[in-house]
């Protein structure tokens, strides 16, 4: 059972999870008033489990187009190290993309439509003969498009319309009359962020991305300047963010950004992109970052 469960959870890319996860409470929290956060925990829940589950779908079915690549790229992972078979695969993801739409569309009519064009645009991600992952840009489009927009804005307005708080015609007249300043500075810089996770995820994986290859931009130009370019737009990311929370007078904000951004430069200072460990956990420690950020706008909700 305990060795099940963790081939699940690796099978689950938990970085992708927590990311999820973090995000969806956090923009829970910035929607909902203080003073009805306990009523609207069912909310929060049936929110979650969608994400989680859709999450896992669109993970779990790249996982499985790829399985050769990963071989190659990631052999630690279930389906790659054979730890997983390609039908139990089948069968997780199958579950979790019914649980997806059932739970979507019963929590609110914009998720469920949400989570659809999530679904739809995932799947064009991994599978062929679209599979935009193939390709830096389209790859890097999809990826801001979902993580970036869609979550976002689209969940925001969501626990909008699920809480009460506004109606289906208020936000079918001018849904982005109701998104505040915080949202929008958020969402611009998941923006930068999931540019650049786009283009630092292909940095370990240069070698499988080559023998199918897969135009990454760290293949078509180079590994330097998929690192740099992520770093620019990261930077610049926090630049605008440290300006906007000192104009808005939020110290706590311009003070943890100033923090966080040196943390994140200091990340880009260690990593050696000759070494694979070096960069793969250059990697990993950046989704500390994209956690962090979403962290301190929830902090700044709550107090």
């Amino acid at each position: 059972m305990f060795k099940s469960l963790q081939t699940l959870w690796h099978f689950s890319r938990p970085h992708t999870i927590i990311g999820s996860v973090i995000s969806i409470t956090v923009l829970w929290l910035m929607a909902i008033e203080k003073t009805d956060y306990i009523l609207n925990l069912p909310l929060l829940f049936w929110t979650l489990w969608v994400g989680i589950s859709c999450n896992i779908f669109i993970v779990g079915l790249n996982q499985i187009i790829d399985i050769n690549l990963d071989k190659i790229n990631k052999p630690k992972l279930p389906l790659a190290n054979g730890s997983l078979t390609v039908k139990g695969a089948y069968r997780i993801i199958t579950i979790c993309l019914i649980m997806t739409l059932l739970l979507s569309f019963y929590t609110s009519l914009i998720l469920g439509w949400l989570i659809v064009l999530i679904l739809l645009i995932g799947i064009a991600y991994s599978v062929p003969p679209v599979q935009l992952k193939k390709h830096h840009l389209p790859a890097a489009i999809a990826i801001t498009t979902v993580r970036g927009l869609l979550v976002n804005l689209g969940m925001y307005l969501h626990f909008l319309y699920a809480s009460g708080i506004v109606t289906l015609e208020q936000i079918s007249q001018n849904p982005f009359a109701l998104i505040t300043y915080q949202i929008w500075m958020l969402t611009c810089f998941v923006v930068a962020f999931s540019i650049a996770i786009a283009w630092f995820k292909d940095l370990p994986d240069t070698e499988g991305d080559k023998k199918y290859r897969f135009q990454t931009l760290a293949i078509v130009y180079s590994p330097k300047m998929a690192l740099y370019g992520g770093v620019v737009m990261v930077g610049l990311a926090y630049l605008l963010t440290i300006f906007w929370s000192f104009s808005a007078g939020s110290t706590f904000l311009s003070l943890f950004h100033l923090i966080t951004a040196f943390g994140f430069l200091t990340n880009v200072w260690f990593v050696d992109l000759k070494n694979d460990k070096s960069v793969t956990r250059f990697y990993m420690i950046f989704w500390v970052f994209f956690f962090l950020e979403y962290i301190g706008f929830g902090i700044d909700a709550l107090v």
